[in-house]
């Protein structure tokens, strides 16, 4: 059972607060830290819609959608969202079904939240509209060339300079805070795949017999399909009206790409060729998509900066794979901790405790989710070996009993391997986790920081009354 922290809703010390970077982790922070009386500046490159150009689809996990929940966003996100009920796992290249797994709701209910697919549009507009609300500042066409740690400054194109008492790097794999911290060097390893983003417009599916199925499912779904080298998923965004489709393919080994640039559509039906009919069909009514190399990014060591006040959060700390299902999940995690730690700030000596305090918290967390990640791509585009043989046939025994394809023999979840690990991926909390530190460590540090004053004061005294 976690610890639960009673804190103040505002801390003693209220500082500021530079967020490079107006993504979704730039903006929960944003949030999170204007909710405990931080003040906060927000510095987007882009004009605020460049973003939502081609940003397709974004999938919410229990651990994500509960600090929404408890953030008071439950409304607005039913508003946006859609809840999934079930997986369906198929064969790329037959469209063979191996299996479903439906969602435990006792499971889902353990871990406090639900598993929902909204728009990454919606998303980024909910959480700005909801920073600004609260008071953080937010401004656009503001692209950062130059950031000085030491006195906490930033520099951006139009050689304007801001100060602040915190410089936060939410800026991406690829952004100035990374390179900082990296020292310049490339972590990037090879890419083996490439993954394309992009919606297919419900109107079209409903309006396909053949494609009817993916809309006439009892549960809200998402579907799956495994393949030599791809892998696709296809999942119901924007109140259903539309879907969102993700598809990886071995690398071609062109330019990195961006969420921001299309490729044309017809790049995207060549890529799917060998594919099922259903999915190349799909491929001819999609919008053109983003496209972006699935790089195997290098775990960087430090996320502080070692002679100022800089901290990465987000991808500009931990890259994960494209599409991921925790990409979205593992910002707001960290914002939600760095808010934890930071509503306890009374004094200026605290803020480099509770930096490091953060990466203490997180790394270990996003490493293994990072980790996990690459391992369920490698597993849904496993190419024809005795595992992906195993993996197929474990899954249609599964189905033909009757079961849950992500569970155990017998017709439970609890033994499977995957379903382990989905449950302690979701069961996290991160908001339990800074609260824990706090109670372990931060209160212990405040107190010997109390009893060191209090002997120093008594030497003093002591030396005067000598004297």
């Amino acid at each position: 059972m976690a610890v639960r922290a009673s804190i103040q809703a505002v801390p003693r010390l209220t500082i500021d607060f530079i967020i490079i970077g107006g993504g979704i982790a730039g903006l929960a922070c944003a949030l999170a830290l204007r909710r405990i009386g931080h003040r906060v500046l927000v510095l987007e490159k882009d004009d605020g819609t460049d973003q939502v150009k081609v940003a397709g689809g974004c999938r919410l996990p229990p651990n994500m959608s509960k600090i929404l929940k408890y953030w008071g966003f439950e409304p607005q996100l039913r508003d946006i969202s859609v809840v999934s009920g079930a997986t369906f796992l198929s064969i790329y290249e037959t469209g063979f079904l191996l299996g479903t797994h439906v969602w435990d709701q006792e499971v889902l209910k353990e871990a406090g939240g639900e598993f929902v697919f909204c728009h990454h549009a919606d998303l980024r507009s909910m959480l700005r509209e909801a920073a600004e609300r609260a008071g953080a500042q937010i401004r656009d066409r503001a692209q950062v060339v130059s950031i000085d740690p030491t006195n906490r400054t930033v520099t951006l194109a139009s050689t304007e300079v801001i100060s602040g008492d915190v410089i936060i790097g939410a800026d991406g794999p690829s952004g100035i805070s990374r390179e900082l911290l990296a020292g310049g060097q490339s972590l990037n390893g090879p890419a083996r795949h490439a993954f394309y983003n992009t919606v297919v417009p419900g109107d079209k599916i409903r309006n396909d017999p053949e494609l009817r199925y993916f809309v006439e499912q009892e549960h809200h779904t998402q579907f799956v399909w495994f393949g030599d080298g791809h892998s696709v998923l296809l999942y119901p965004v924007g109140g259903q009206e539309d879907f969102a489709m993700n598809i990886y393919a071995p690398d071609d080994g062109e330019g990195d790409g961006s969420w921001e640039d299309s490729v044309p559509i017809s790049r995207l039906r060549e890529v799917m060729r060998t594919s099922e009919k259903r999915l190349q069909k799909l491929a001819t009514l999609a919008a053109a998509p983003a496209r972006l190399r699935v790089i195997e990014q290098g775990e960087l060591e430090d996320w502080v900066h070692n002679d100022g006040r800089l901290l990465l959060i987000g991808e500009a700390a931990h890259t994960l794979p494209p599409g991921s299902i925790q990409g979205s999940a593992m910002g707001l995690e960290d914002a939600a901790v760095l808010a934890k730690l930071f509503s306890h700030l009374k004094s200026e000596d605290q803020i480099p405790n509770f930096l490091y305090a953060f990466q203490d918290l997180r790394q270990n967390r996003c490493s293994g989710v990072l980790k996990q990640e690459m391992g369920n791509l490698m597993f849904m585009a496993m190419p024809p070996c005795p595992m992906q043989e195993a993996r197929d046939r474990s899954m249609r025994e599964k189905h033909e009993a009757g079961l849950n394809v992500l569970g155990n023999s017998s017709g439970g979840d609890s033994n499977s391997e995957q379903w382990e690990e989905i449950k302690e991926l979701w069961g996290y909390n991160a908001e339990d986790e800074a609260d824990n530190w706090w109670v372990e460590w931060g209160v212990l540090r405040e107190r010997a920081k109390e009893r060191a004053r209090e002997l120093n004061a008594s030497q003093l005294s002591n030396g005067n009354v000598s004297n």
